[in-house]
């Protein structure tokens, strides 16, 4: 191989590093309505497709253990969670209870040429999907909801007196200024 074979070697594994560090700096913001077509793919909105190209559009999708909507994270985002849940002790229930949940319902899908996701049907199912969903940007990840339960459990958010209760905040939020 020549000098040119090493050039390209090497700018192929910078523009790698690139693309990775991009991926794992995504901060994915805003609340979008989106269509679920009887095939059970959404289309992601194209402000959010360049971003997961760093991934090659590899998304991993997984159940919220809270909540009944579905987790979308960027592929590398996802690996360090993942790796974060697989060395918690197995011993302990609480520990294992997540691992089960949120590795054992993780789906690795990506993105076709036509920027659609097909969500699988047991995902869909846990979510109450149907045929319209919330798109919501959670910084690194996505939270899909279903868009009746969207609307009702964000009424009851902002209803909710207990959010200025500084007792219950985390120190984090009670210096947080908006």
């Amino acid at each position: 191989m020549g000098d040119c074979g090493i050039f390209l070697g090497m700018k192929s594994a910078i523009l790698s590093k690139k693309r990775n560090a991009k991926s794992e700096g995504n901060m994915f913001r805003g609340v979008n309505a989106i269509n679920i077509d009887a095939k059970g793919r959404i289309i992601m909105p194209t402000r959010y497709r360049e971003s997961l190209k760093g991934d090659n559009g590899h998304i991993v999708i997984t159940i919220d253990t809270e909540e009944r909507c579905l987790l979308l994270y960027p592929f590398t985002a996802w690996e360090a969670i993942e790796n974060k849940l697989t060395a918690l002790p197995s011993f302990n229930s609480k520990a294992r209870r997540i691992q089960r949940l949120l590795i054992g319902h993780a789906t690795e899908c990506e993105l076709d040429k036509s920027g659609r996701i097909l969500l699988p049907h047991l995902l869909r199912e846990y979510a109450g999907l149907t045929k319209i969903a919330v798109l919501v940007g959670q910084g690194q990840k996505f939270e899909l909801w279903d868009d009746a339960l969207w609307q009702a459990r964000r009424e009851e958010w902002l209803s909710e007196e207990s959010l200025l209760d500084d007792a219950q905040l985390p120190d984090e939020l009670k210096s947080l200024s908006l």
